[in-house]
């Protein structure tokens, strides 16, 4: 894969995973404020559970921008499209599915 297209598809999944991140953190705080809203409470748990939720989900999505970030340090030191692991080429397919790609798909489901 070209230096070019790599940035483009980092560039695009930073800008979809930050989108993400910005609506959980809003939806994170809007949950937050009705738990804190005066009223009867149905079930104080369900609030719990949606904020723990939103944190989860926003937690993921910081990782995945941290591993968006080792991809641009990769595609700059001129490591981008080899795995971190082995050194083995990652196929080009792998990397337009996912860009921040870090291992060969053998190597990623031994993780598993």
């Amino acid at each position: 894969m070209n230096d070019d297209r790599a940035r483009a598809l980092l560039s695009a999944e930073r800008s979809r995973v930050q989108a993400l991140l910005g609506a959980t953190v809003d939806a994170g705080q809007e949950d937050r404020a009705a738990a804190n809203e005066s009223g009867e409470i149905a079930d104080p748990a369900e609030r719990l559970t949606a904020e723990e939720v939103d944190d989860a989900v926003a937690g993921s999505l910081r990782e995945r921008l941290a591993a968006i970030d080792r991809a641009e340090r990769r595609l700059d030191d001129g490591t981008f499209g080899y795995s971190i692991r082995s050194g083995l080429p990652i196929p080009d397919d792998r990397l337009e599915a996912d860009p921040a790609a870090e291992l060969t798909v053998g190597e990623a489901g031994q993780e598993a």
